[in-house]
């Protein structure tokens, strides 16, 4: 055969069968993902009562299976924590991937598929856990997978917490583990949830990165009196004194405050934003007229309002026992989230002087709260991890502070660069019902496949020998 014939032919066959075994691979990758992932979702994991034992052990059998080795922690025996370690060269300091075996509570019946079912229905996957957070889970555990199967070598060691008691027991998982084995975890950057990528009508708008948290407390509230019967009016009433008291402070505008990380979302989220949005979002970065855009966003978009301050939002009260009887006290409780450096006794205070009413006592209550702590933006870990979002997103990265709150905060505390990072997901799901912790919970199955591939890169990128240097 002519040799320029043949090398004609090798440069149209040996491409084409290159592609035909990464499709392959890719097939197979993906197939895996997904029964690893129905496999999870069928595990009851609803805390309370947050039995996260089959799921954790399931998590341990996988890894070992593959000779990866793997340690168990707990102090509830049915609320393992799993911890699996890769050992690199050392050169490097190691990085943490994490993500929540358990789940919130559910109304079985306002599902349409069982709720832990797994149910693969059309292009998405419908069960509790599916985007919070049993995604992060089954993304990491495929990263351990293939990182073990390839050989790479590693500069860091590449850590996988599997945790339980995210859920609002972290005694059980993210404390127990920072307090009693944080030498298991301790790791110079960690990936974990909050974060994701936003779709509108089908299409990639953005992605975040979540940098920083609000730190939750629970204030209370109670006003004292003279009890009575309720046919005598009494100025003193306990009830109404409560109830101005619950009016002053959801209509009370505390202090408006960027930090790095709310300054730099605001900046990208208008390079993105139509003209007449970008307008409002830019006035946030100006102190004469951040005002003026909070007025919009309490109006339109309440949760951007919620960024950039430490926010008060009532949510129970506890009066009266009889329609007759005038109660000598009444009890109301509110949802502060602080912002990271709030000076929580300065805030009651202000609190009380809002408030304005000596017979009502303010005093913080008891809760599962969160200490402070915040990743930078100038590291290897946020660059990269941008860096890949570009890669197969295609789409601008927003640092963000979440308004909720995750297990990231107790690692910050500790000094751990902390990033959190998501699949993702359609922003029209929210309204129908199908967002975490809402009636139903679903993910497209091509962003979990999405999602896997993104967190290999980033590890790579990160922990493997060829990685990226400096801070």
């Amino acid at each position: 055969m002519n040799k320029k014939l043949v090398a004609a032919l090798l440069l149209v066959v040996v491409p084409a069968l290159a592609s035909a075994q990464i499709g392959a691979e890719r097939e197979s990758l993906e197939e895996e993902t997904l029964r690893h992932f129905q496999a999870l979702l069928r595990f009851d994991t609803s805390d309370p009562p947050g039995v996260e034992r089959p799921a954790a052990e399931y998590v341990r059998d996988v890894l070992e299976a593959e000779g990866i080795a793997v340690e168990m922690y707990w102090n509830d025996e049915n609320r393992p924590n799993v911890v699996a370690r890769l050992n690199g060269s050392g050169a490097k300091l190691p990085l943490l991937m994490m993500g929540h075996t358990d789940t919130v509570n559910v109304d079985p019946d306002k599902w349409t598929h069982g709720p832990f079912s797994g149910t693969v229905d059309g292009d998405h996957v419908y069960s509790r856990g599916t985007v919070d957070d049993k995604d992060n889970v089954v993304a990491s555990m495929m990263v351990m997978l293939e990182l073990k199967r390839r050989g790479i070598e590693l500069d860091r060691d590449v850590i996988f917490l599997a945790e339980s008691g995210e859920e609002g027991s972290t005694q059980f998982g993210i404390e127990f583990m920072v307090n009693e084995h944080f030498d298991a975890i301790e790791a110079e950057f960690c990936l974990a949830e909050a974060g994701s990528v936003t779709r509108v009508g089908g299409e990639v708008a953005y992605a975040s990165i979540e940098t920083v948290e609000k730190i939750p407390y629970r204030v209370e509230l109670v006003a004292s009196g003279v009890a009575g019967h309720g046919s005598v009016p009494l100025k003193s009433n306990p009830v109404a004194r409560l109830s101005k008291a619950v009016a002053a402070i959801a209509d009370w505008r505390s202090p408006l405050r960027l930090n790095e990380t709310t300054s730099t979302y605001f900046e990208r989220l208008a390079a993105i934003s139509p003209p007449e949005r970008a307008a409002i979002y830019l006035k946030v970065l100006d102190p004469a007229t951040i005002s003026e855009a909070d007025e919009w966003f309490l109006d339109n978009e309440p949760r951007h309002s919620s960024m950039l301050r430490s926010s008060l939002s009532p949510t129970i009260i506890d009066a009266g026992y009889r329609i007759n009887v005038i109660p000598s006290d009444a009890k109301g409780s509110v949802d502060l989230r602080a912002l990271p450096d709030e000076n929580i006794e300065d805030f009651l205070d202000e609190i009380r002087r809002v408030i304005d009413d000596p017979t009502v006592d303010v005093s913080l209550g008891h809760r599962n709260t969160r200490p402070p702590g915040e990743a930078r933006l100038d590291t290897v870990a946020f660059r990269t991890i941008e860096s890949n979002i570009s890669k197969h997103y295609d789409t601008v990265t927003l640092p963000m502070m979440q308004t909720g709150a995750t297990d990231m905060a107790y690692l910050r505390n500790r000094g751990v660069e902390c990033y959190g990072i998501g699949p993702a997901f359609d922003i029209e799901d929210g309204p129908l019902g199908y967002g975490a912790h809402s009636d139903q919970e679903r993910i497209l199955v091509e962003e979990l496949h999405r999602f896997v591939r993104f967190n290999l890169d980033v590890v790579i990128d990160l922990a493997g020998a060829a990685s990226a240097d400096g801070p």
